[in-house]
């Protein structure tokens, strides 16, 4: 092979790079194609063989031990990575090149969950109530009626969507419903409205009502039942367990902030879910919230209901696993 003039090799690498073929770089300089490829996997093979860029700021051990502090829960997000690693290292970071340096390590940012807080008691009073019931079968949970309260609100115009909205804009002024509902094998109980501040005297009133007529809808009137309700004042309230105790009303010893174990807070979301899509426009008022509420409610087949009490077994033990800790549901 004949080396050819500097000169020219300068040239044939200047035309590659300003992105000439190999057939025009032979008619411009008369070098043959052969040659020109020569030069061309040359200038390749440099390429690939020259790091390009700024050399990395974090390590691949930097890396790792960001990752770890967040994974045993040590840190939250990348701006607490941040201030750790550039604490620990010389060459300050910026948040950004955290989250760079997270996403090779396989992370991802997700939204965080909003979790009740558990002190110690908490704990222990979920790990309680998971080992009393965690022998249970999904036929002794058949026989539970769960309830639960939420509020429903109707969003003024011009309001942006947040946590505590959940229908679309509408054209006047706004408001909330708060509703009291039951559920159980056989389906939903009975969806009540809460008329103004609910107190002991009110939330006795609806249990008159409510859970006589959601016995008979769920098919266990004159059967032996468990009431589930949490530990709101009013649901403990000397009032409200007089009335139990009259009624011959066995109570689930439920545990403080322990939502997750409570499956009827699912069906709040299915319902929240169907509210905002199955309508093609936002309700006229609150009253037309409240009927579409209805509807919604009794549209739910005993199957909703089932494929949630049937995860009863699961929650206890995930409560367990977690020595008390939230269950993930």
């Amino acid at each position: 092979m004949i080396p050819i003039p500097s000169s020219k090799h300068k040239i044939i690498t200047s035309l590659l790079a300003e992105g000439y073929s190999t057939r025009d770089i032979e008619r411009k300089t008369g070098i043959s194609k052969s040659t020109v490829s020569r030069i061309r996997k040359e200038v390749e093979s440099n390429k690939e063989n020259i790091k390009t860029g700024r050399p990395a700021k974090l390590t691949p051990q930097d890396r790792r031990r960001i990752a770890h502090q967040i994974e045993t829960g040590r840190l939250d997000n990348a701006v607490q990575a941040m201030e750790f690693i550039n604490s620990v290292n010389s060459t300050p970071v910026c948040a950004q090149t955290v989250r760079n340096a997270l996403k090779k390590e396989d992370m991802k940012a997700v939204v965080k969950k909003k979790q009740p807080y558990l002190m110690d008691s908490h704990k222990k009073a979920r790990l309680d109530f998971a080992f009393r019931y965690v022998d249970w079968t999904v036929d002794d949970w058949k026989k539970v009626i769960w309830s639960d309260g939420h509020q429903w609100v109707w969003k003024k115009k011009g309001e942006p969507l947040s946590d505590r909205t959940v229908c679309p804009a509408v054209k006047h002024g706004g408001g909330s419903i708060m509703v009291w509902g039951s559920m159980g094998w056989e389906g939903v109980g009975m969806l009540i409205e809460v008329i103004g501040r609910m107190d002991s005297n009110q939330y006795v009133e609806i249990l008159e009502s409510g859970v006589a007529e959601s016995r008979e809808k769920m098919g266990l009137d004159g059967e032996s039942f468990y009431f589930q309700q949490d530990n709101d004042p009013k649901h403990t309230s000397a009032k409200a367990a007089e009335w139990f105790e009259s009624n011959g009303i066995q109570l689930l010893q439920w545990p403080a902030q322990s939502p997750d174990l409570n499956p009827i807070e699912h069906l709040w979301m299915q319902m929240k879910y169907r509210l905002r899509n199955n309508y093609e426009r936002p309700p006229k008022n609150i009253h037309d919230l409240w009927d579409r509420m209805v509807e919604v409610w009794n549209e739910f087949p005993p199957e909703s209901c089932q494929d949630l009490i049937e995860s009863m077994p699961a929650r206890c033990a995930a409560v367990i696993k977690a020595k008390g800790g939230h269950s993930g549901y």
